[in-house]
């Protein structure tokens, strides 16, 4: 999916922003424009664990690149 495509979720429709993978860990930067909120999504599949985390859209780039950090 390129940052141009739209992705359905059970919240409605989001957009995704920018997408990097490394070492297993794939990390999406979305936006949800229903509630103009942000959120980082981080799937590891190594160890097989996925996990989600809101934003503020002031911090969104620096929590896309240290997702474990804001989830902490």
């Amino acid at each position: 999916m390129n940052a141009s495509e739209s992705t359905n979720t059970a919240a409605g429709v989001s957009r995704e922003l920018a997408a990097r993978e490394s070492d297993g860990v794939h990390v999406l930067l979305l936006w949800h424009p229903r509630d103009d909120g942000v959120t980082v999504s981080v799937e590891d599949s190594r160890a097989g664990r996925r996990f989600e985390i809101s934003v503020d859209s002031r911090r969104a780039l620096d929590a896309f690149y240290h997702p474990y950090a804001y989830a902490a």
